[in-house]
């Protein structure tokens, strides 16, 4: 499993592990499969619908054209919707383990999962549907040329993502964002957001003076070093913010890190 090193801004590089391709492939299949039933059930709707609508009113064929786009919407939006409200995954992808970051380990912001969707291949199997709808009805030059264009599409995209050291797809360069592998029976820790107690008491405030991607870094910093065993790591990240945000502890490595993301997650919420 090929696995790459993002630099942190404490230098600290920190190791993520990038999933196979048949990961990746076994989760857009899943997806798939999800948008397939959807759009069953979609048009059983649209079925109904019809069954009891005046066709030969012009309003009403508008009125229904207007019903199936919307209930098409949910296909579209499936992938950012998913992606921004499940930290970064899908249904497939949560089933395979995998999720999308930035390229510092850290949650991809709102902007980010939006460029993803906008190449998004859901889009150009709409495209693929609308050459191949356009060759049955005999515009054949029309639709030839459509679905060459997606064909070499997808064909560009798994050379990217088989090729790319990241293993980013068109998507994913634009937007910065790469996917990687994960835990699958890690829950709360996939997130820096954790619960604490609202008795919580902080030790140390100053974390607030440190940005969002700087907490990404503290903790993708602390959950390498923890799954490897690494106190050098550890002890030289916590070293460094002690020393940028003037903290004097005696506090372990480890329990120093953690104290820090509980402060944040309690602090950012007051």
């Amino acid at each position: 499993m090929a696995v790459i090193k993002v630099p942190t801004n404490f230098n600290i590089d920190v190791e993520f592990e990038i999933p196979e391709f048949y990961r990746r492939l076994i989760s857009l299949v899943i997806d798939m499969v999800v948008l397939f039933f959807y759009y069953k059930i979609a048009r059983e709707i649209l079925v109904s619908v019809v069954s009891n609508s005046d066709l030969s009113d012009t309003d009403t064929m508008y009125d229904l054209y207007g019903v199936w786009m919307l209930l098409l919407l949910p296909m579209l939006l499936y992938h950012v919707v998913m992606e921004i409200t499940m930290n970064g995954q899908s249904v497939g992808k949560k089933i395979m383990g995998i999720k999308v970051v930035n390229e510092n380990g850290g949650r991809p912001s709102i902007s980010q999962f939006l460029i993803r969707w906008m190449l998004r291949d859901i889009w150009f199997f709409f495209l693929l549907a609308i050459g191949l709808q356009s060759v049955s009805v005999g515009k054949k030059g029309e639709g030839n040329f459509i679905v060459i264009m997606m064909l070499l599409y997808f064909i560009s995209e798994i050379v990217l993502v088989v090729s790319s050291k990241k293993g980013q797809r068109i998507g994913d360069i634009l937007a910065k964002t790469i996917l990687i592998r994960i835990n699958t029976q890690s829950d709360i820790e996939d997130t820096v957001f954790i619960d604490v107690a609202d008795s919580y008491v902080p030790s140390f405030p100053q974390i607030m003076q440190l940005s969002d991607k700087d907490i990404n870094a503290i903790k993708s910093i602390l959950e390498t070093a923890r799954k490897k065993d690494d106190f050098h790591m550890a002890e030289t990240a916590s070293n460094k913010i002690k020393s940028h945000l003037k903290i004097e502890s005696n506090m372990p490595p480890f329990d120093f890190l953690d104290v820090l993301l509980k402060d944040y997650n309690y602090l950012s919420t007051k």
